[in-house]
């Protein structure tokens, strides 16, 4: 019997480590107003194997980064690009992917599904997000049938449009949920950072300035620890007039980039890796693209009813804080308390930031140090909301549970 006759069985995938740059304030002072959003890419590939030495670099076999606007020094197949100017052996290939918000959640589960069906061992897979640089949407072109046959509502290009309508749909998301919502996520963030949760996984980032010369970022730059419910409240709503969506209870614009190394988990024992999640399975679904807040809803259920899993059986949970609303939708959706301690329980987006197509490993990531704490906890899952009307979940899998079947 040839090769090409036998079953061909598919492979444990593992998420072996995670790392990213802090998180940036996008604009001409934010703390990478002056600095690449390349050099982001390559600072995060050469730490990932700076602090996996027993992985070869000759071992990876694909490197794929995610950028939402893929021009300028976003632009030129930035995976293969980053590859080579991180020192990676040229015969070490990359591409550049693009799913906008969910760009390296899709890095992710894409290589990690050619792990899965043998085309590859290791990869890196990551995303990164120069805002500052490349607004959202610079350079694009829609359409006109989009608007011309109705195929969209004009919102559905305006982000935070998308969030007033999602209020609009679900008028018991109000905005006070959403502002102590966004409060609670400051004050996870603020005490994850206390307690040294966050801040192992950064890299520190040499910037430079023309006017103040070179700096080092080490520390997340969008967090506001002093925020109050009463400033919250004060806050305009850009969106709309008398809306309910804000610059407190949304993520900010923001630059930065992600990395993890994905490995099968044979040869990740083989090389010494550790394993700090196996991949358990994912979902993609489209929704309505006005109200793509609620695309982590269905892609949840697709995610879970294609393992065999119930929302029952996941014990942490870390969402994508696009806008607070959207989280609101799903928590809702899900019977699932707006202060549930399962949910980002070191904070998220609202707090820390997020510079689009990176975000989806930064909750992987996060998840991945959680699972190490919580020996627990079985199961855990990452989702996000995506523009243009997508929802995107992955469902994991910790090594270190120590219960029974």
């Amino acid at each position: 019997m040839s090769s090409r006759e036998r079953p061909r069985p598919l492979r444990e995938v593992v998420f072996v480590d995670g790392v990213r740059t802090p998180f940036g304030k996008a604009g001409p002072t934010g703390v990478y107003a002056e600095t690449r959003a390349d050099d982001l890419v390559v600072r995060v590939i050469r730490e990932l194997l700076r602090r996996n030495p027993a992985l070869p670099p000759e071992r990876v076999d694909e490197v794929a980064i995610a950028a939402t606007t893929q021009i300028g020094d976003q632009g030129l197949t930035i995976g293969r690009t980053a590859a080579l100017l991180a020192g990676l052996p040229r015969s070490v290939p990359g591409y550049a992917i693009d799913r906008m918000c969910a760009g390296a959640m899709t890095a992710v589960t894409t290589t990690a599904s050619g792990i899965a069906f043998g085309a590859y061992d290791v990869a890196i897979a990551g995303g990164v997000e120069h805002m500052g640089r490349h607004p959202m949407g610079e350079g694009a072109d829609p359409n006109p049938r989009f608007f011309s046959e109705k195929l969209v509502d004009e919102s559905a290009l305006v982000m935070g449009a998308t969030a007033e309508n999602l209020h609009d749909r679900f008028p018991h998301l109000t905005r006070e949920r959403a502002d102590a919502f966004a409060l609670a996520s400051q004050q996870r963030y603020a005490k994850a950072v206390a307690n040294g949760q966050i801040g192992p996984e950064l890299v520190p980032v040499a910037t430079r300035s023309a006017e103040h010369g070179w700096g080092l970022a080490t520390a997340d730059e969008p967090p506001r620890p002093g925020t109050t419910l009463e400033g919250l409240a004060g806050l305009k709503t850009p969106f709309r007039p008398h809306g309910h969506v804000t610059a407190g209870n949304a993520a900010g614009l923001n630059d930065g980039a992600t990395g993890c190394i994905l490995a099968a988990e044979e040869v990740a024992a083989e090389l010494g890796l550790t394993a700090g999640m196996r991949l358990v399975g994912y979902g993609f679904v489209g929704v309505e693209p006005e109200v793509m807040g609620v695309g982590p809803v269905p892609s949840t259920e697709r995610a879970l009813a294609r393992t065999g899993l119930t929302i029952d059986d996941i014990g942490l949970f870390e969402l994508n804080e696009a806008f607070a609303v959207q989280v609101l939708a799903f928590l809702d959706h899900f019977g699932i308390a707006d202060d549930d301690p399962r949910v980002n329980p070191w904070g998220g987006a609202i707090a820390v930031g997020h510079p689009l197509a990176s975000s989806g490993v930064r909750l992987m990531t996060q998840l991945s140090r959680q699972f190490a704490e919580r020996p627990d906890v079985r199961y855990g899952l990452t989702a996000m909301c995506v523009g243009l009307g997508m929802g995107a979940t992955v469902i994991w899998e910790n090594p270190a549970w120590e219960g029974t079947e």
